[in-house]
């Protein structure tokens, strides 16, 4: 389900009944930095994987290159379409790790039809149902890519909202002041529009709705063409536009918290995996991957050379 961006840049991976077919070696010139040090992985073989959209790719490169600077040979599967092919790889070992969403995990894959409120225990339910599908769960990060309303600058100078309840208000107040750019999933899923006007007692009229393309929503926001469009709270765009997020202020929606997958016979083989991740992982928030998103979506960088940069201006990792 997660996420529905074009590819931007990468190697796009083909998947089949007998699982991915193609790949190439990273070959980034890496050494530790403050992960990897001593190299443990010296002399093992890695397969990591990813999803299309520019998040993931990042995300698989800068886990490829933090195996790369502890030693490892790392092959590139990253750019898989869809959700489940790379989640299949890792399950299956065909890969061996992934950056992956806690709310995906938990909806999609485990087939539960709630989110669960609080991030933590939602990523120990995934953690704990997961194990029995050979698939361990490393802990999460901040970064949340989940659902929000955001507006332009100008609208927020009128309307001053900062929380979904203060939209709630605002359209009952001023119903023709709530105008809302989404798209047609969101306009009908549980976890999207309809659930959150009961979650939040907001009540918009369907003509202030205007159901359109994802891409197209940040720009009719930015223009205020509506005063609230629908967004993904790590989007580049975000950033670049200069829009100003609604907070969740009840906790609505799914959360969507990256954490390393691991296929467990892997980690068991290799446990120095956990510490090589752990203090990246600890540093993945959502300012730091809007930042990073929009390198490339806006900026028009290779999602690769934005990873590299950025694990080596975090000191992780060093170039030779």
């Amino acid at each position: 389900m997660r996420r529905r961006w074009p590819l931007s840049a990468g190697l796009l991976v083909l998947v089949s009944a007998c699982g991915l077919t193609s790949g190439s070696p990273m070959v980034d010139d890496v050494r530790p930095g403050s992960i990897g040090q001593g190299e443990p992985l010296r002399g093992v073989d890695l397969t990591v994987t990813s999803k299309e959209f520019t998040e993931q790719l990042i995300l698989g490169a800068i886990m490829g290159i933090a195996f790369e600077a502890a030693g490892a040979e790392v092959l590139d599967r990253t750019g898989i379409q869809g959700s489940i092919g790379s989640r299949e790889a890792v399950k299956n070992g065909d890969a061996d790790a992934a950056y992956e969403y806690t709310g995906t995990a938990w909806i999609t894959y485990l087939g539960n039809n709630e989110p669960i409120a609080d991030p933590r225990k939602q990523w120990e339910a995934v953690r704990s149902a997961d194990a029995k599908n050979g698939v361990t769960w490393l802990p999460p990060s901040a970064l949340d890519n989940t659902y929000a309303l955001a507006m332009n600058q100008k609208n927020f100078e009128k309307y001053r909202t900062t929380t979904l309840s203060q939209v709630a208000a605002l359209s009952k107040k001023d119903a023709k002041a709530v105008t809302l750019c989404v798209e047609s999933e969101f306009a009908n899923r549980a976890d999207g529009l309809p659930g959150m006007e009961k979650a939040y007692g907001m009540s918009v009229p369907a003509g202030n709705v205007t159901q359109m393309d994802t891409g197209i929503i940040y720009t009719q926001v930015a223009k205020g063409s509506c005063t609230y469009g629908e967004v993904f709270t790590t989007d580049g765009r975000i950033k670049s536009m200069n829009l100003v997020v609604m907070k969740d202020d009840k906790g609505f929606f799914p959360h969507y918290n990256a954490a390393p997958m691991i296929n467990t016979k892997t980690l068991d083989k290799h446990p120095e995996i956990a510490a090589i991740l752990d203090p990246i992982t600890k540093k993945l928030n959502n300012d730091m991957a809007r930042t990073l998103n929009a390198k490339v979506d806006v900026d028009g960088q290779d999602p690769h050379q934005v990873a590299l940069d950025w694990l080596v201006r975090e000191g992780f990792v060093k170039e030779d």
